[in-house]
């Protein structure tokens, strides 16, 4: 597939970084020279410095037989005008655009993207993954990393492994003897920095950071397993105001249960729109980093704070300031993952990658073919992928223990029709059956190869 992903930010980066590892032909372009090199320097793909929405530059870059564009530059309206060219002048099939302005995504204009219009097949809003991401944390408040799975009936958890944890140095494969009507299986484990796939033999040390996939009904028990405890969050502190920080609030207001939100933001005139937006939402106009400015807000009493500001560095500190001053739960958002291995030793409780949602939810639309959802787990290190078993693929019929898979996957669910089955080596793989897979990335193609996902276009 030949792809031209317009956009060498880390967005951009990760994307060609996914694609290019699996043989596809990549081309990337940007207006900034240095991003074009670095990314050909460090991956397997083209470059041209140019501007995405020139068509002498698309031209350049190989529209003319390409199968498909991403334009994930960081403006709006350089991403919509790079789909027309693609569509109007070089016929591309499929165009994929991330839009951060709410104006563009309202439902009133949810025309503007038709084909006799914009023609964007996918629309991706980086603000609304985020918001998705941080009531996923906030559902699993012990949890450093989470996602949902199977049509929302699994999903996966990334936990921290601490001295009270009860299964440490137990060995995986006695977790099933121990617990033989929990459905959860440990997928991932982070140890000293590095990922791995964990044998049936493998123990859990303290520092670890496991990755478990686990159906949703046994989400609380799977916590208390490893040593969690669940508590529901009533009461939340955001620390941002602006695009992000009011999604959130906005997702939290509209909550069946009541949450008691309050926003703090700096900046007077996005406190001000905040204010006007917000039904139920008290704002207060001031630094999040300030300790009496977050005690008028109630961070003692709060169940969660979440800091969503633009600045990692202003995000950490007041995660780090919040759990200072009582807070029990302290999630930050970083767009720099090399700055998550600050986060144990501050003490910060979870974190949200809006760069690896993007990527993710850029990806599950990438892979068409059965693929139902995909998750890029750390720096691009792994993904879980979901897909449904095609008959020709060489998964279709067999029992699991029988299927030739890399030392790096493991299954993590296997859903037949409606129901959802722990994997165990017995279990018969056959056509239509939802299968959710953890894989190393160097894997992801050989995963593929398995479920025999082919790449089509609409």
């Amino acid at each position: 597939m030949k792809v031209i992903i317009c956009g060498a930010g880390q967005v951009g980066w990760q994307i060609a970084r996914h694609l290019s590892g699996e043989l596809n032909d990549v081309t990337v372009v940007d207006n900034n020279p240095d991003l074009v090199r670095r990314a050909t320097e460090t991956l397997d793909v083209q470059g041209i410095a140019g501007f995405a929405s020139y068509p002498d530059v698309l031209e350049r870059a190989g529209a003319r037989d390409a199968d498909m564009i991403i334009a994930a530059t960081h403006s709006d309206e350089v991403n919509m005008v790079t789909c027309q060219m693609a569509h109007s002048i070089f016929s591309i099939q499929r165009k994929i655009a991330r839009l951060r302005a709410k104006s563009y995504l309202q439902a009133i204009h949810s025309d503007l993207f038709r084909r006799d219009h914009l023609p964007i097949d996918v629309v991706i809003s980086p603000e609304r993954e985020v918001a998705a991401a941080a009531m996923r944390r906030l559902s699993a408040p012990s949890a450093f990393d989470t996602e949902m799975f199977m049509d929302g009936q699994a999903q996966l958890l990334g936990i921290r492994i601490d001295e009270d944890c009860p299964i440490v140095n137990t060995p995986l494969r006695q977790l099933t003897d121990l617990f033989s009507t929990l459905s959860s299986i440990v997928v991932g484990v982070r140890r000293d920095g590095t990922l791995f796939a964990p044998e049936s033999e493998d123990q859990l040390f303290v520092g670890d950071e496991c990755y478990v996939f686990t159906h949703v009904k046994d989400v609380d028990r799977t916590m208390e397993v490893f040593g969690k405890t669940h508590k529901k969050q009533d009461r939340v502190v955001i620390v941002g105001g602006g695009n992000v920080g009011l999604e959130v609030a906005r997702t939290l207001e509209e909550r069946e249960s009541r949450v008691r939100a309050k926003v703090i933001e700096r900046d007077r005139q996005s406190a001000e729109i905040a204010a006007e937006t917000l039904e139920r939402t008290i704002v207060l106009n001031g630094d999040g980093l300030d300790a009496a400015l977050l005690r008028e807000a109630g961070i003692e009493r709060a169940d969660a704070m979440l800091a969503v500001t633009d600045d990692d560095r202003a995000n950490m500190l007041a995660a780090v300031r919040a759990k200072a001053e009582g807070c029990a739960l302290a999630i930050a958002l970083i767009n720099d993952p090399s700055m998550v291995a600050l986060m144990g030793p501050l003490g910060i409780d979870a974190y949200i990658n809006p760069r690896a949602t993007t990527v993710s939810s850029i990806l599950r639309h990438i892979r068409h073919g059965r693929v139902r959802q995909v998750y890029s787990i750390g720096d691009a290190e792994a993904e879980v992928i979901e897909a449904e078993v095609l008959s020709t693929s060489p998964m279709a019929g067999q029992k699991l223990r029988d299927i030739d898979f890399p030392e790096g996957v493991l299954v993590g669910a296997v859903r037949k029709g409606d129901e959802l089955f722990r994997p165990t080596g017995s279990l018969r793989i056959d056509e239509k059956d939802v299968v959710a897979i953890f894989a190393m990335a160097k894997d992801v193609p050989e995963v593929e190869r398995l479920m025999q996902v082919s790449i089509d276009f609409f």
